[in-house]
């Protein structure tokens, strides 16, 4: 019935019903042949073109069509119109070829885009209507439509898919002057498909730039549901997994016919990931006008910071009446100028010289806000009517040059550039169009199109790749509302294969320069390592490098050598500051004081004894032992200055010498003196024979060789572990390592420091069995009880000494603690035994010398009996008491 003249891929399955829809469109009794066209812009000429802009929104509730559209519908049309006035005027290019153009109206919607791009087809097809009749009977009247040789459009990626899905059959070349969707990059699905702006695929990788300018890692991603919205959020998704170090929080997708409370929905999602604030919005220009609608109305201005596509660019109609949650959002647009000659164009436009625009009449009411008269047609009293003479564009109305203006003039010079040098190759010399291009073959046309270089309107190159893209470049945008008055969008950088970003000219939310954080999670402080969230490259957790711990590297905590603690930051460790015990240290003042009075009494004692020392009560002390006792006492006080001093190889090795010496020297005289009268009381009540060893010679050689044990044993522990200094990191390491500290000390072990008194402790637990025994000798003995009293005294000091000192192990004072009680303990042991035993001694000679005078001798032998008979009457005068007598008999021993 109808023959395709150009087709290919007719083996396709998916277009027999395609072709049975063009069959009833283009039946001659159809009634959309009844009338020519009354939704499109018939231009006679030569050569006609296509032309497919959105002068209208999407309508609602089934209505195909919505409100005008002005910037983006009737601006990109009268640009079109604009460039064939200028191509037709123009003598150089296609002379004496007129160019004409048929120009629809998509309405934003890609089905009804589809329905009529069909008019673009009808001179292909012929048709054999012998057999067909009207219903009246009648042959019908077949009108011849004009040919179609390219279309400049559509706008947006899903219409030009659409579109292009069916020039293609048809062999109609197609230059879009909007659509960017990568998908329209594919050159064996879209081969007579072209553009002048660049595909999404640069604008995505733009977008993904200025995210990271920004210092962004965590954004969320909104697009319209079609060809344009999801290929441009893929192809950044894609670039940016690629590029790495961006994350996406939340991918959205606003459906084609949203649902009341859509967008409320879809503002609340994206607060599900609040941290998110900046959002990628690749959207048709209406939906990002409600997008911003539900934000506001979310009392969210401020909250999210947009980066938009191309669809938003620098247009005012997606933030009317929303601009403070637009402000700071940051846009881009194919780099493009304002035409000067479009403005002189359009600006003088009016009801009577543009009547060729069968849709500038709506234009005019909406732009200026008046009704026009019409016949049939009331006006509503409260609006203006328009005169169509006094109102004039940009005086009486707001008016800035639609972006894409600049590539829709350059589209058509493109294609008149194509099919002018396609003249010459085939019509050379020739005047209009010669039979060679009568009919014009869209593939060889195709061929000339992908071939054209030449200055476009703004003055730079229009030239197209093998897939028929056009070349990346852009500028950034962002809207500023710098003051009340005049708000509106900035340059704030460029790209062309690489971002130009001027941040310090970007202002946000309030004017601030600061700019806003979208990330997931912020950088860790000095001193917190990552923890990473699983399958969340972009988000962690800060974790603290505790205790001694220092940060590694970003994901790492190690901990610092032993003898080092971390910083402030704990970026690094550093050294432990190592302390001793201080003289002025509260630890060292108590046991000083007291060493030095013992010292300085130890001291009288012997400056009095030596020079008292053939006195009555100096002999009867036994001045050897005595000499030797005091020594010890003496060295017992020395001791806790070495204790106290800076430890050193020298101070060490007399710590360990001094340590259990003047003890062993003071326990080891007393002992030979407790010693020396329980033997001589033992044996005088044997016999009246004095014991052995009581002379003063033996006395001495006895208590040397007691002290010798304790010195043999020091040099073998000097020749096992020879004295030295370290430095114990461990004793004060509490958890706050700020309070950490090295204490340098003599390498004596606790154990060392109990087995080198060990040998002390036993001369003093023996000497006291001895007291104990010995408590039977009458008081006129002088030496034997103050010796029991000294040693009890002794005991209870060393039992408390015990628990104080084991008891402190685990405290982070250790080494204060347990040398200050060492040293208090031995001072009080001293103190006791010079208390006890030289101290009334000292007081008679200085302060009674008359009882300092020498009594009636006795022998061995009288001694022994006095003190046996005052033994026998204390025991007899005991057992009495015990019996309830008190009777006294003579002593018959004499």
């Amino acid at each position: 019935m109808f023959r395709v003249l150009s087709w290919s891929s007719c083996h396709s399955t998916t277009w027999p019903r395609l072709l049975w829809i063009l069959w009833v469109w283009l039946s001659p009794c159809s009634s959309v042949h009844q009338h020519s066209h009354p939704h499109s812009i018939k231009i006679p000429g030569d050569i006609t073109l296509g032309g497919l802009f959105p002068v209208h929104a999407r309508g609602h509730a089934g209505v195909p069509c919505g409100e005008i559209k002005k910037e983006k519908g009737i601006h990109r049309l009268e640009a079109m119109l604009y460039a064939l006035d200028q191509i037709n005027s123009d003598p150089e290019l296609l002379p004496n070829i007129t160019l004409g153009a048929r120009i629809l109206d998509t309405c934003s919607r890609d089905t009804y885009a589809l329905e009529q791009s069909l008019t673009f087809v009808q001179a292909l097809i012929q048709k054999d209507t012998s057999d067909i009749r009207c219903s009246n009977g009648e042959q019908p009247i077949i009108r011849k439509p004009e040919r179609v040789v390219g279309v400049i459009g559509a706008s947006g990626s899903s219409v030009s898919i659409m579109v292009a899905n069916v020039l293609r059959l048809f062999e109609i070349p197609q230059i879009s002057y909007a659509s960017t969707a990568p998908e329209l990059s594919d050159n064996n699905r879209y081969d007579f498909f072209s553009r002048v702006v660049p595909p999404d695929s640069y604008q995505a990788q733009a977008m993904v730039d200025i995210v990271k300018a920004l210092g962004w890692n965590y954004v969320s991603t909104l697009a319209s549901e079609g060809n344009y919205g999801e290929s441009g959020v893929d192809a950044f998704v894609q670039i940016s997994r690629e590029a790495g170090g961006l994350c996406i929080a939340q991918s959205l997708k606003i459906p084609r016919e949203p649902k009341l409370g859509e967008f409320d929905k879809i503002i609340k999602r994206l607060m599900e990931t609040p941290n998110a604030r900046g959002v990628i919005i690749f959207a048709h220009e209406d939906d990002i006008k409600q997008v911003l609608e539900a934000a506001s109305k979310s009392n969210l201005t401020g909250q999210f910071k947009f980066v938009g596509s191309d669809s938003w660019g620098a247009k005012s109609s997606p933030i009317l009446d929303q601009e403070e949650v637009a402000e700071g959002a940051v846009t881009i647009l194919p780099k493009r100028a304002s035409i000067e000659g479009f403005d002189q164009y359009f600006t003088t436009r009016s009801l009577e010289n543009n009547r060729r625009n069968i849709w500038f009449a709506e234009f005019w009411e909406d732009d200026f806000r008046c009704k026009l008269t019409r016949p049939g047609i009331k006006i509503d009293p409260e609006k203006k009517k328009c005169t169509g003479e006094q109102e004039r564009i940009s005086r009486d109305s707001h008016y800035e040059q639609e972006g894409k203006v600049q590539f829709v003039i350059d589209a058509v010079y493109a294609m008149a550039h194509a099919l002018h040098n396609m003249h010459q190759d085939l019509c050379p010399g020739a005047t209009g169009v010669c039979d060679k291009m009568d009919p014009v073959e869209g593939r060889l046309l195709l061929s000339y199109i992908h071939s054209v270089n030449f200055n476009g309107s703004a003055g730079t190159a229009v030239l197209f790749n093998e897939n028929g893209d056009a070349p990346g470049r852009y500028d950034i945008f962002q809207y500023q509302m710098t003051n009340t008055t005049n708000p509106g969008y900035r340059v704030i950088g460029q790209w062309t294969n690489n971002l130009r970003l001027n941040v310090e000219e970007m202002q946000w939310t309030g004017g601030s320069r600061q700019i806003p954080d979208s990330v997931c999670s912020f950088p860790c402080r000095s001193g917190e390592r990552k923890k990473m969230v699983k399958g969340v490259p972009c988000c962690w957790h800060c974790e603290l490098c505790d205790g001694y711990q220092f940060q590694a590297d970003e994901f790492n905590c190690e901990m610092c050598p032993f003898d080092m603690r971390p910083t402030l930051n704990r970026t690094a460790c550093r050294p432990t500051p190592i302390i001793k015990l201080e003289w002025h240290s509260p630890w060292a003042v108590i046991p000083l004081f007291l060493a030095i009075l013992g010292i300085l009494a130890t001291l009288s004692v012997i400056i009095t004894f030596i020079r008292f020392n053939d006195t009555p009560i100096v002999r009867a002390a036994g001045r050897e032992l005595s000499y030797v006792l005091l020594t010890g006492i003496f060295l017992i006080y020395f001791i806790t200055f070495l204790m106290i001093a800076e430890p050193g190889t020298v101070v060490c090795a007399f710590r360990r010498l001094l340590l259990g010496l003047g003890m062993c020297i003071t326990y080891s005289a007393m002992l030979t003196k407790t010693n020396r009268i329980y033997r001589i009381f033992e044996q005088g009540k044997k016999s009246v024979t004095p014991p052995k060893f009581i002379s003063p010679t033996s006395q001495l050689m006895i208590t040397f060789i007691l002290i010798s044990v304790q010195v043999v044993g020091v040099f073998i522990w000097f020749g096992v572990m020879p004295p030295h200094t370290i430095v114990d990191y461990e004793e004060q390491r509490p958890p706050n390592p700020e309070l950490a500290r090295g204490i340098l000390k003599c390498d004596i072990a606790d154990l060392s420091l109990i087995c080198c008194l060990s040998y002390s402790i036993v001369l003093m637990v023996t000497c006291t069995v001895y007291a104990v025994k010995s408590r039977g000798v009458p008081e006129t003995f002088n030496e034997a009880k103050p010796i029991g009293f000294t040693m009890y005294t002794t005991c209870i000091v060393w039992l408390a000494f015990v628990p104080i000192f084991f008891g402190t192990a685990q405290s982070t004072e250790k080494m204060f603690i347990q040398t200050t009680t060492l040293t208090v303990s031995m001072s009080l042991s001293a103190s006791v035994s010079l208390g006890m035993l030289y101290i009334p001694k000292f007081y008679v000679i200085i302060f009674h010398p008359e009882q300092n005078v020498q009594k009636r001798k006795r022998s061995f032998k009288a001694v022994v009996q006095a003190a046996t008979m005052s033994s026998r009457l204390s025991q007899k005068s005991i057992s009495d008491k015990q019996n309830g007598e008190t009777k006294i008999e003579p002593d018959r021993t004499q």
